[in-house]
């Protein structure tokens, strides 16, 4: 349901042509009207922290748009290929799986255990998880989408996914 401003602004008006004019006086309205970000596909940065076995690009961070808690962007893993083991520090990260069929390795009970993925899939990696990426495919790139709840992209890379628990 989108909000009507004409209901929470008296000085609000809509036009002949049905659009709304909110005044923009005080501050709560300009806070309400910032400008949106269009950050193009092709136009990622590879200035973020990288993973041996995988490709980190930049979309969304406090660098690129001005973000305070959210950094966005993808991670490429070529075929036959496994990341890095590591985790995020203290961001939760979100992964949408766009193309191929990644694994997503972690320690469950102190065992490796994986999610087998497809395209569609969605992952939750909680803050401090160590985990890997792998893409067992021959032949078909591991394309996926992650959103962090900080504002800039902390990668910490380990020598395995025991290190963080033997420390």
């Amino acid at each position: 349901m989108q909000r009507d401003p004409t209901i929470d602004d008296p000085a609000a008006r809509r036009d002949e042509s049905g659009v709304t004019h909110v005044p923009a006086a005080d501050a709560a309205n300009a806070i309400w009207h910032r400008p949106l970000a269009h950050v193009i596909g092709s136009a990622l940065s590879r200035s973020t922290a990288q993973t041996p076995g995988m490709t980190r690009l930049e979309a969304i961070s406090g660098r690129s748009v001005g973000s305070e808690n959210l950094w966005m962007g993808e991670t490429h893993v070529a075929p036959a290929t496994s990341s890095g083991d590591h985790h995020h520090g203290e961001a939760e990260t979100a992964i949408y799986v766009v193309s191929g069929h990644p694994r997503f390795v972690f320690l469950e009970d102190g065992v490796e255990a994986v999610f087998d993925t497809s395209p569609g899939d969605y992952i939750f990696v909680p803050p401090f998880t160590p985990h890997r990426e792998e893409n067992p495919s021959v032949d078909t790139p591991a394309v996926v989408v992650i959103a962090r709840t900080t504002q800039e992209g902390i990668v910490v890379n380990l020598a395995s996914l025991w290190a963080a628990a033997d420390d």
